[in-house]
């Protein structure tokens, strides 16, 4: 019976509030997701960078091996793809060696090996590189 004077005075204010609140949690869902990537490309780089570690020692390991049995640099075979193994696929080992003579007493010779090992894993942006160095005699 009475008209309602309440609905005549209202501005509308709901419109540019909703606006604010959806720009508001867009830019929240934006930065997340920039925040989730980032974190997921860090994983990938240190996983990267732990297979390249495995490689070098892995590498190193072989090349221990050969140097020890040949009693000379010239046993080492470098380098060493690792096609086979699982957790190394595309990964390869590069192996140096060096050797020094010298008086030394004790057992083990007079000889000491220096090898060096470098696993490389990954290519272009993800490529990571250690290097791993070991003396022997």
């Amino acid at each position: 019976m009475f008209p309602d004077r309440s609905q005549q005075q209202q501005a509308g204010a709901g419109l540019p509030v909703a606006l604010f609140v959806i720009t508001v949690l867009s830019l929240l869902v934006l930065g997340m997701s920039q925040m989730q990537q980032t974190s997921g490309e860090s994983v990938s780089l240190q996983i990267q960078s732990q297979r390249a570690f495995f490689a070098a020692e892995s590498g190193a390991q072989v090349a221990v091996r050969d140097v020890l049995e040949a009693s000379d640099c010239a046993g080492l075979n470098s380098p060493l793809v690792f096609n086979d193994a699982d957790g190394l696929q595309s990964c390869r080992s590069r192996m140096t060696c060096e050797s020094v003579t010298a008086n030394i007493g004790g057992s083990g010779g007079n000889t000491v090996f220096t090898i060096t090992s470098t696993g490389q894993c990954g290519v272009g942006a993800d490529q990571s590189t250690r290097v791993v160095e070991v003396r022997v005699r």
